[in-house]
């Protein structure tokens, strides 16, 4: 097995992954990891990226992984709180001597579901799920402040519901309008 070099950690160029497959000219596996900047808090995480069943890479950005000729499997997910792992992500990648297979992750927007790994560009899993479940926020915020605004703005001195007036509320709701 081979030994990470100093600064495994940051994007960039590592080890050969697994024994030698055959004689020749080597190629590389180059992955990059995103996440989309709405999911801002998986950015606390680092992926880790295994070849062939072994950590070659962890970390966002590009990944540079030399590798020998031949069949390889590629595995990235991301570590997280519940569950411990997310995006789970896997794929077969044959390699030719002196080829560099350009490949992308691109992480979930929903938890529970798998992230996305081949050839670039590839979508954010979970963008629909996540446009509509913000689409409904933000209709249930606006319904709950043009409730707030028109009873604010109701004549009479008291609700229906035998409520004192609420002249003070008006008259912010009033400020804040204008």
């Amino acid at each position: 097995m081979y030994e990470q070099q100093p600064g495994a950690g940051q994007p960039g160029t590592y080890p050969p992954a697994g024994p030698p497959q055959g004689g020749g000219a080597g190629g590389a596996i180059a992955v990059t990891l995103k996440f989309n900047p709405i999911g801002f808090l998986l950015g606390l995480f680092k992926p880790p990226v295994q070849l062939n069943g072994h950590e070659v890479a962890k970390g966002w950005g590009r990944h540079v992984i030399p590798v020998q000729p031949g069949q390889h499997h590629l595995h990235v997910h991301v570590p997280y709180l519940l569950p411990s792992q997310i995006g789970n992500a896997d794929l077969p990648v044959t390699v030719q001597p002196g080829q560099t297979v350009e490949l992308e992750y691109r992480a979930p927007m929903v938890a529970f579901m798998k992230g996305a790994l081949g050839a670039p560009p590839q979508k954010y899993p979970g963008m629909a799920v996540t446009i509509v479940l913000l689409v409904f926020v933000l209709v249930m915020l606006l319904c709950i402040c043009g409730g707030f605004i028109a009873a604010m703005s109701g004549s009479g001195s008291s609700s229906s519901v035998g409520l004192p007036a609420l002249d003070t509320a008006r008259t912010v709701a009033a400020g804040l309008l204008c």
